[in-house]
């Protein structure tokens, strides 16, 4: 480690942020520069933090190099202050502004866009600057998991660079501010496991359990609220003939309103007409080799059931459009009861596991003062001792037990209590579940990444099914329609390509993923492991083939066709012979044929959501 010395004050070329906040004036303001020992990629110029520093000047700076390209900042304070960071890289050849809030573009925002606040149960302070091949200009991350962060970027119009600011409250005896910087100009995918790579060597993670990587079934969207034992059961006994590894009963067994909203949460007792012997139907789905999971809205207290009147004073917020409001978990009553009704799910009912919905609603902006009774001063700090003792207490129990967390609450100080986590809600587009899916993957960590619930019209084509499931190839697919009404046709896709994902589920879900072009919606997709290549192909672009690098390199590669375009262009860089076994969406083998590739362009026909298979000579 390097300590740097304190450089004298400068500023960079003011930037126009109508968003700053406007009590700065009034506070002490210490500035000083930092050099990383980076050099920008585009120009060979040495690349300078400018640190500012809202409350005192006792506060001290630190820069360790990692890496090639690679280096760690961290700063200490003394007293409590306000730190920001604030660095900025030429912006040349940019093409994208990726974070892990999927949005619809990923287009350079300007400098003067409010900075996102992360925390515990918002987000991760993570973001990348990418540029032409997919190689990434600047990536960076904050090491703070748990306490808010306020992370912003955005060109500057002033000089035509992208700032990087990086925001956090230090005191003596809490966290430092720590940033890690890759100007390394590798793919930005590779930047990004780097970081993950990061959080993760203080982190311990218990292990995912093997049906949590395995095609679930989901009751949401097939059955909404509408909900019973016997419904259940009956889509269970299919989706596991089909090949799905566990069933999610989402919103509705706790209640017998059909009305929407979450007026009834809080209690979190079966309905007893819909389930009237909860545990027994548990047993059931286990007979049918499946996994259970039950839904839990778990910041939510209802108007509508008796913990409404015991917990109505302890609450962050109320939300009226809800019907509910967002229980205060600083009360260490709060947690109790969180505890035991949760905990329910595994100890009493013999449940695999539970979903835990809505964790980003403890993220309030502007909290309240700590309550009186209350044993913690912060929501995420509470939150935190929440999710950990519920974690203890579950696996006491079951030792490997399942725990969804769904985005946006996708930090890695989340890992730890967690077993996967699902893409935000988006039926019916397969677009965005293939963008939310893959940008979860890229800082999912150890957790298992699940699709949202897949779902489809009933009378979609075959080959449009097929295209819903290969939109999430590089997840956990979620199903989500009446299985009971399928048409044959549907039935052999959807059954087809589960197969694949549980063939090749090592490579689809633990191989190296490179998506390529986030400025479009990554229209192609790739993982790959050391014997096989997997490629989903979303747009008609050509697939390079993979180099086969001595006798060991990847032999197999499997082109997932989910264009309407069926000419699939192979390029290769040097003759040589491979076997092809093309087949239809619904698994039928089309043709099987030994093909002499040769050097540039060699199309093949795939149809819309079927699949190539190529094996190729030694």
């Amino acid at each position: 480690m390097t300590t740097a010395p304190d450089a004298a004050a400068q500023q960079p070329v003011p930037a126009w942020r109508p968003n700053s906040p406007t009590d700065e004036a009034s506070v002490t303001a210490v500035h000083r520069q930092l050099a990383t020992g980076l050099r920008h990629p585009a120009t060979g110029h040495p690349l300078t933090l400018h640190l500012t520093a809202l409350g005192g000047d006792r506060w001290h700076t630190a820069v360790t190099p990692v890496d090639e390209g690679v280096a760690l900042i961290e700063v200490t304070a003394d007293d409590p202050v306000t730190l920001r960071a604030e660095w900025r890289v030429p912006c040349v050849d940019a093409t994208a502004y990726w974070t892990p809030d999927t949005h619809a573009s990923r287009w350079l925002p300007p400098s003067w866009t409010a900075p996102r606040t992360v925390s515990l149960a918002l987000g991760a302070p993570v973001a990348s600057l990418v540029g032409g091949h997919d190689r990434a200009l600047c990536t960076a991350a904050a090491g703070e998991t748990t306490a808010p962060v306020r992370v912003g970027a955005g060109v500057v119009e002033e000089s035509g660079e992208f700032a990087f600011t990086v925001e956090q409250d230090l005191t003596p005896d809490g966290p430092p501010l720590r940033l890690r910087i890759d100007l390394s100009g590798r793919h930005f995918a590779t930047t990004l496991r780097g970081v993950t790579d990061w959080w993760g060597e203080d982190l311990t993670h218990p292990g995912v359990a093997p049906a949590a990587r395995m095609p679930a079934y989901s009751t949401w969207y097939s059955l909404h609220q509408n909900v019973d034992a016997t419904a259940v059961e009956r889509q269970a006994a299919l989706a596991a003939d089909l090949g799905c590894g566990s069933v999610i009963v989402d919103d509705g067994w706790q209640t017998a309103d059909r009305a929407r909203g979450y007026g009834h949460c809080g209690d979190w007792a079966p309905n007893r007409t819909a389930f009237p012997d909860l545990a027994a139907h548990v047993t059931e789905v286990h007979r049918l080799g499946l996994a259970h999971l039950l839904w839990y809205a778990v910041p939510f207290i209802g108007r509508h059931n008796d913990a409404w009147d015991r917990f109505k004073g302890m609450i962050l917020r109320e939300e009226p459009h809800l019907d509910a409001a967002v229980l205060d978990p600083r009360h260490p009553e709060v947690r109790a009861h969180l505890l035991d009704t949760l905990s329910r799910a595994v100890e009493e009912w013999g449940a695999d596991g539970v979903k835990l919905d809505f964790l980003d609603r403890f993220a309030v902006a502007d909290p309240p003062p700590a309550p009186p009774g209350a044993d913690h001063t912060t929501v995420h700090g509470a939150v935190r001792q929440l999710l950990a003792d519920l974690d203890a207490r579950l696996r006491r129990t079951r030792p490997d037990v399942i725990v969804e967390h769904r985005q946006p609450y996708v930090s890695p100080g989340l890992w730890p209590y967690a077993t996967m986590v699902r893409a935000v809600d988006c039926p019916l587009s397969p677009a965005e579940n293939r963008q939310r899916t893959v940008d979860c993957r890229l800082t999912a960590g150890p957790l298992a990444v699940h699709a949202d619930m897949i779902m489809w019209h009933s009378a979609e084509t075959p080959e449009a099914v097929a295209v819903h499931l290969v939109n999430a190839l590089f997840s956990v697919p979620q199903i989500s329609v009446d299985l009971d009404a399928q048409t044959p046709g549907q039935t052999a896709a959807l059954r087809f390509w589960l197969g694949v994902f549980r063939r090749y589920a090592d490579v689809l879900q633990h191989g190296a993923l490179e998506p390529a072009r986030p400025d479009l919606g990554y229209p192609q997709v790739r993982a790959h492991d050391p014997h096989t290549t997997v490629v989903a192909r979303y747009a008609p672009l050509p697939v390079t083939l993979p180099d086969t690098d001595g006798p060991d390199g990847p032999r197999t590669l499997l082109v997932a066709n989910a264009d309407a375009d069926p000419t699939v262009l192979l390029t290769a860089t040097r003759p040589e012979r491979a076997l092809a076994r093309v087949q239809d969406c619904r698994g039928e083998i089309l043709s099987e044929t030994e093909l002499d590739l040769v050097p540039g362009s060699n199309p093949v026909t795939v149809p819309t959501g079927g699949l190539l298979t190529l094996t190729r000579e030694g």
